[in-house]
C-alpha cells in the first residue's frame, strides 16, 4: 500500500461533522444489546423495572420495597401489598477509542480521517441523548501516552469533544508528510488494557482501528472483553481498510509493479520485493485470513468485529449499517 493523502487535516468541528449529517443523527440513539446500570437519569429506556415516570406493572411487595409505590386502591380490594413499576430511564456510558497510528495515518480516502469522522459521528449521537461520552487517542507518533477525554454529558459538550479531536489527532503539520513523524506512539494492547483498568463505566465501548499491530491485538482485546470480571463492556471492534490495502489490483493499474524497496511506515523496516499478479493474490488471501481470525476472536469473547472501507459512505454507515449492527438504534 502506497501513503497517499488528498484531504487537508480537518482543522474545525464541521471538517468532521458534515452539517448536513447533523440533522439526521438527531433522531438517533446509542443502542447495547447489553444491560447496564447507568449512573444519572438519561433518555434510553432501561431494561430494569424501577423509578420512573411511566407505569409499567405491579408486583408483590417484598421487605425493603419503599412503601411510596405501595398501591392502596390494590390493597383495599385483595387485602395483599403490591407496589406499582415504572419505565425507568437512565444514561448510558459510550467510550470512543481512536487510533491514531501512522498505519492509519494512510490511504486513499484517508482511514484517520474516515475514523475521526465516524468517531465524531458516534460521539454527537451520545452526547445529545445525555449519554455520558468518552474517548481515548492513543498511538500518534511522538507522543507515548492515550490521550483521554474524560466522561461529559449533554449537548454542549460536543464542541469540547471535537476540539479534543482536533488538537490530539490532528493539530500537527506532519500528519500526512513525506518528512513527517513515523512510528506507533503508545502501544495498541497497553491503551486497551488501560482502559479496561481505568473504571471507564459499563457500556458501549467502540474500537477505530485497521487492526495491523506487528506485535497482535490479542492482549488489548483480551483485557477488554475481562473488564470487571468479563461481560462489562459491549465492544465493537470496527477495522478501517483502504481500497487500496482491500484491492490492491489497483496499485497494479497504476503501473506500481517490478522491484520496489517498500518501508513500513511505523517500525522504518524497509524491504525490497518485487511486485506481480501471484504476488498479490497471495496477499489477499493473507489478509482475508488475518481479518478472519480477528472476526473469530472477537466472537470468541462477545465482541463484534466489522469491517468498514474507507471510502464508505458515513451517512449510510452510520444510517443503515450501525443500526443494523445493533449499536445504534
Amino acid at each position: 500500500m502506497l501513503v497517499s493523502r488528498q484531504a487537508p487535516n480537518p482543522r474545525t468541528m464541521d471538517d468532521l461533522l458534515p452539517a448536513e449529517l447533523v440533522a439526521r443523527l438527531e433522531r438517533l440513539d446509542v443502542h447495547t444489546r447489553k444491560m447496564f446500570p447507568g449512573k444519572m437519569q438519561g433518555e434510553r429506556r432501561s431494561k430494569r423495572r424501577g423509578r420512573g415516570v411511566e407505569f409499567h406493572d405491579f408486583r408483590g411487595y417484598v421487605r425493603g420495597d419503599d412503601i411510596r409505590f405501595i398501591d392502596w386502591n390494590i390493597v383495599a380490594r385483595l387485602g395483599k401489598l403490591f407496589v406499582r413499576l415504572f419505565v425507568e430511564e437512565e444514561d448510558l456510558a459510550l467510550h470512543i477509542v481512536v487510533d491514531a497510528s501512522s498505519s492509519m495515518d494512510t490511504g486513499d480516502p484517508n482511514k484517520l480521517l474516515f475514523a475521526s469522522r465516524v468517531a465524531m459521528s458516534l460521539g454527537y449521537i451520545g452526547l445529545v441523548r445525555q449519554n455520558r461520552v468518552g474517548m481515548t487517542v492513543f498511538g500518534r507518533p511522538g507522543v507515548e501516552n492515550p490521550r483521554i477525554h474524560p466522561d461529559a454529558r449533554g449537548r454542549h459538550r460536543v464542541r469540547s469533544l471535537a476540539d479534543f479531536m482536533l488538537r490530539e489527532i490532528w493539530e500537527d503539520e506532519t500528519h500526512g508528510t513525506e518528512g513527517g513523524a513515523s512510528g506507533r506512539g503508545g502501544d495498541f494492547n497497553s491503551a486497551l488494557s488501560l482502559i479496561a483498568r481505568s473504571g471507564i463505566g459499563k457500556g458501549v465501548v467502540v474500537v477505530l482501528s485497521d487492526f495491523l499491530i506487528e506485535g497482535g491485538y490479542e492482549r488489548g482485546l483480551r483485557d477488554l472483553s475481562a473488564a470487571g470480571g468479563g461481560g462489562a463492556h459491549d465492544v465493537y471492534c470496527m477495522q478501517v481498510l483502504s481500497p487500496s490495502e482491500l484491492e490492491p489490483e489497483r496499485e497494479l493499474e497504476r503501473g506500481v509493479s517490478g522491484d520496489l524497496r517498500m518501508t513500513d511506515i511505523e517500525s522504518g523496516h524497509a524491504s525490497e520485493i518485487t511486485i506481480t499478479a501471484p504476488l498479490v493474490k497471495r496477499y489477499k488471501e493473507r489478509l482475508a485470513n488475518y481479518c478472519a481470525d480477528l472476526e473469530s476472536f472477537c466472537a470468541a469473547r462477545g465482541m463484534t468485529h466489522m469491517l468498514v472501507r474507507s471510502d464508505a459512505d458515513i451517512s449510510r454507515l452510520i444510517m443503515e449499517t450501525l443500526r443494523q449492527r445493533g449499536m445504534l438504534a
